[in-house]
């Protein structure tokens, strides 16, 4: 079968269309025939071992995010059936509960093998259903992205309707957790450097769009928008070179769900803002099975569409990656295999 992998050595060079023998299911495993895969930021930083030592021996199959059918069920296995359609699950050692070392083990597409194959073969407890209103490539944008965003609203943040929301830019997390919010009943203020990009995201429903190159200290903008002394809980995936404006727009005993660090990962913000206003700052690193599903039933129940930017096929995998690299998309780009 075809898989697109790491190679031989660490280095973007080394990302090629490679042969592997099919797999076969085995006792309380299934088979997934791959549909389509998506993209997330951290797939930029795997061919360079950007995750260390922890990263599976090379060759390692790319990405993260798939769905597939079944097409063959290993003995013992009851809860499947040949034909359904299931996203095999970012973390395949986190069942539910709280985060331990051992739920953080293991992730596709890092420390075993990910999506970019033309079959995969994994437990059957580590994949989950999706709804059937969507089609494959926005079925595949659900186990990291929408999870994240899910775990940091509903799991950890527990927001309710009412509450205001900053969600910084528009990249998957961002959009999955605005179209969340909205579904929650809470008010969603969207920061980006794209005056068209704002507007559509004011089409999926953002309360207030700012511009935050127009508007560097854009932190007491939303401050002020949010009222009741500030944004309830902050989707923070800018890192160093955006804590400190979160920290502004953050009202005392908000959260900062701290998930992304795209501009810069060192710890360079106001503590104090922290401290004396009693701020939770909150990591968010995707979530587990029980997660997953809370999330599609969500999603099912309102009929809500992942935001697709643009999809690639199987062998454009280092064009999709340059693609995601310029920052120039809107939601999610995907793979159709």
């Amino acid at each position: 079968m075809r898989v697109f992998q790491v190679d031989t050595a660490w280095t973007d060079d080394n990302l090629r269309i490679g042969e592997r023998p099919e797999p076969t299911a085995g006792p309380g495993e299934v088979r997934l025939k791959m549909l389509a895969s998506a993209l997330n930021y951290r797939d930029l930083l795997v061919p360079r071992r950007g995750y260390g030592s922890r990263m599976q021996a090379l060759p390692l199959i790319m990405l993260s995010d798939g769905v597939g059918h079944i097409d063959q069920v290993g003995s013992g296995v009851d809860a499947y059936r040949i034909g359904d359609r299931v996203c095999p699950l970012f973390f395949s050692t986190w069942p539910g509960g709280e985060p331990s070392a051992e739920h953080l083990a293991y992730s596709l597409g890092c420390e075993t093998d990910g999506t970019m194959a033309e079959y995969m073969v994994v437990p059957a407890s580590t994949v989950a259903p999706v709804p059937a209103h969507l089609d494959d490539t926005e079925a595949a944008t659900l186990p990291t992205a929408a999870v994240t965003a899910w775990r940091a609203l509903v799991t950890e943040g527990r927001v309710t309707a009412g509450d205001t929301v900053l969600v910084q830019g528009t990249g998957g997390v961002s959009l999955f957790a605005l179209q969340f919010a909205k579904l929650l009943g809470a008010r969603v203020i969207c920061t980006s450097s794209s005056d068209e990009k704002l507007e559509r995201a004011r089409e999926l429903g953002a309360d207030v769009t700012i511009n935050y190159r127009a508007t560097p200290e854009w932190g007491r903008v939303a401050r002020d928008a949010a009222g009741s002394g500030g944004v309830d809980h902050v989707i923070e995936v800018g890192g160093q070179g955006t804590l400190t404006q979160s920290l502004r727009a953050v009202r005392p005993g908000g959260a900062i769900s701290m998930i992304g660090v795209l501009g810069g990962s060192v710890m360079d913000a106001p503590l104090g803002l922290v401290v004396t206003r009693h701020v939770r700052l909150q990591g968010i690193t995707v979530g587990s099975r029980e997660d997953f599903l809370a999330m599609s039933r969500a999603v099912a129940h309102s009929g809500m569409r992942p935001v697709v930017d643009r999809t690639f096929a199987f062998e454009q995998l280092r064009e999709a990656m340059q693609y995601l690299a310029s920052g120039r998309h809107f939601g999610k780009i995907c793979i159709r295999h």
